[in-house]
């Protein structure tokens, strides 16, 4: 009996899934043609309850030996309108009822493009962005070892996760660097964000991230102004 495919993503506060049509943008499902020529999409793009935040999923080759999988491809992220660029990968494991979070870095803010390649975790990520209508929102889903997908999170996000099947080992490519300066926590179970955590008892987390910064005192991300002359 040969190796059984991946299953599929489960999403939660999933927004609507547009049905796949070439020619859409960033904040469509499908970015259209792949960049080799071939008339079917390589890549998926699916927005969650966010629209900024993208569920991103490849074809599985399977065959007798197991599966395989392209985790990621500069020309596709570059057709997608996502950055193709990394200055930093950083891999976290964490046991069964750990909590990472909610994390993220007021000054020169982080895209991160992350997977899990063992376990699963329920992953919540929250709008910091001053200027978003969806400010104050959050989305949650379930990322699995077994479900290969990529979550793009964009800059002025709070983001964590619990881990449901551990150990969990998840990779992170970020566009900016850690800078502890910089770097806040958002209180897991602020009330004003009412994040619907799957937990399984009480949480294991660390100091730090039993501290996090209620929602009113939380730094609002705010978009760096143009250059003069960008984009001309």
């Amino acid at each position: 009996m040969g190796p059984t495919a991946p299953s599929t993503l489960r999403l939660t506060q999933q927004a609507p899934v547009v049905a796949p049509r070439a020619g859409m943008g960033l904040h469509g499902v499908l970015y259209g043609a792949s960049p080799t020529g071939s008339e079917d999409p390589r890549m998926d793009v699916t927005p969650t309850a966010l629209p900024d935040v993208l569920v991103l999923t490849s074809p599985i080759h399977t065959d007798a030996r197991g599966w395989l999988v392209e985790c990621f491809s500069a020309a596709e992220m570059r057709a997608c309108g996502l950055p193709d660029r990394f200055v930093q990968e950083n891999c976290s494991t964490s046991h069964t009822g750990v909590l990472r979070g909610l994390h993220f870095q007021e000054g020169p803010a982080q895209g991160k493009l992350l997977q899990v390649v063992q376990g699963s975790i329920y992953d919540v990520v929250v709008d910091l962005r001053a200027d978003s209508p969806t400010l104050g929102r959050w989305a949650g889903l379930r990322l699995a070892a077994s479900q290969p997908a990529r979550l793009w999170v964009p800059p002025g996000m709070a983001h964590g996760f619990y881990v449901t099947e551990g150990p969990a080992v998840v990779m992170y490519q970020l566009t900016a660097p850690y800078a502890p300066q910089w770097d806040h926590c958002l209180a897991w179970d602020d009330p004003t964000v009412g994040v619907r955590w799957p937990l399984q008892g009480s949480p294991l987390l660390s100091e730090r991230d039993r501290q996090g910064l209620a929602w009113s005192q939380v730094p609002k991300w705010r978009r760096p102004p143009a250059l003069p002359g960008a984009g001309a």
